[in-house]
């Protein structure tokens, strides 16, 4: 499995509920991917910045969903380059659901 970190700085001003709106819009788009397995929308207590955890299947549908596209529309939205870091997810340990899952090595390596 590989984790994406994203993050990007937000224009000044904008709001939580303006932010969350914004993620609202798309989630129908995120359910669609079927290399998605879970992403999580945050933003940083002052607002100043906002980004998103993912976990996909492999890199590729990572970098297949943030291509040039992807990357045009978060600097049209916030005015910044989106930073995208990736990792191999190792273990996740899960209190809500009472579970711990230790994950394989991506194909071909981390």
């Amino acid at each position: 499995m590989i984790l994406e970190f994203v993050t990007f700085k937000n224009p000044a001003g904008l709001s939580r509920e303006a932010e969350l709106a914004g993620a609202r819009s798309v989630v129908a788009k995120w359910r669609a991917n079927p290399d998605l397995l879970r992403k999580h929308f945050m933003r940083t207590e002052d607002g100043s910045h906002g980004g998103a955890v993912y976990v996909w299947k492999s890199r590729a549908a990572a970098e297949a969903a943030h291509g040039p596209e992807w990357r045009a529309s978060v600097k049209a939205r916030t005015g910044s380059e989106p930073t995208c870091q990736y990792f191999d997810l190792l273990l996740l340990v899960d209190n809500e659901h009472a579970k711990v899952t230790e994950f394989p090595e991506p194909a071909g390596g981390a």
